[in-house]
């Protein structure tokens, strides 16, 4: 113990080199987070460059689709006016009501000449087109399709049958035969019981195809010999109708 008046001496720390410490953290910011931020500017360049690209074509294929289609003017959007009548008709739909058709029956009797006669009535028709002395005549050029059927009689043993469709047309100043169909026939032989056969020994000769016609152009059916006809309107008729103009 010190005694009174006596001064404390120096206090003295003893260092111990040997004694443990604890490193701190680093405070240092890891390497790939400069990466990533490198990485996202460029990204978010090309991401607002693409829309602005987009934008651009938006807008030029707005531009061309009012080109091809205006807009409708206020008269237009209005509908028809007071001085219009009826429902107006396409342009589609006026064409396909112009074409022409036709389509006749045969008669009840052969004729006198080798030019096949037709009937004009019952279930016979024609529109945009006329009938006159056996001949359908063409009012509208354009491509037809024609057709004829006859039914034939074969009365004798073997006989040579010519059917054809001909063409009167100026362009030409001349006939221009269009279709042929010739058929060597014979008879059938009587059956073995001596008894004939019911009914008449016939034949069906068809013809079709398609033209280019012109305008007063005359169409007509001939046989060669016209009693080896089987008259009949069910049996025999000629038609056409236009397929193009």
């Amino acid at each position: 113990m010190a005694e009174d008046g006596v001064g404390t001496g120096p206090q003295v720390f003893v260092v111990d080199s040997h004694a443990n410490f604890v490193s701190l953290p680093s405070t240092k910011k890891p390497r790939w987070a400069g990466v990533r931020q490198k990485c996202i500017l460029p990204l978010v360049g090309l991401t607002l460059l693409g829309l602005v690209v987009e934008g651009f074509f938006i807008y030029q294929l707005y531009k061309k689709n009012e080109a091809l289609f205006p807009p409708k003017t206020s008269a237009q959007q209005a509908g028809p006016t007071m001085g219009q009548v009826g429902p107006e008709v396409q342009p589609h739909l006026q064409h396909i009501q112009q074409k022409a058709f036709a389509h006749l029956m045969g008669p009840n009797t052969v004729g006198n000449t080798n030019i096949v006669q037709w009937v004009n009535e019952g279930d016979a028709i024609i529109y945009n087109m006329s009938y006159n002395n056996s001949k359908l005549i063409v009012k509208n050029a354009g491509y037809y399709y024609l057709y004829s059927t006859l039914q034939l009689n074969a009365v004798e043993k073997c006989s040579l049958i010519t059917h054809k469709v001909i063409r009167k047309t100026k362009a030409y100043g001349r006939e221009l035969e269009l279709m042929k169909s010739k058929s060597f026939h014979c008879l059938n032989p009587i059956p073995s019981n001596g008894k004939d056969s019911d009914g008449q020994d016939l034949l069906q000769s068809f013809l079709a195809g398609i033209f280019k016609l012109d305008s007063e152009d005359e169409i007509y059916v001939t046989l060669d010999n016209i009693k080896k006809m089987h008259p009949g309107p069910t049996e025999n008729f000629m038609g056409a109708f236009m397929i193009s103009p």
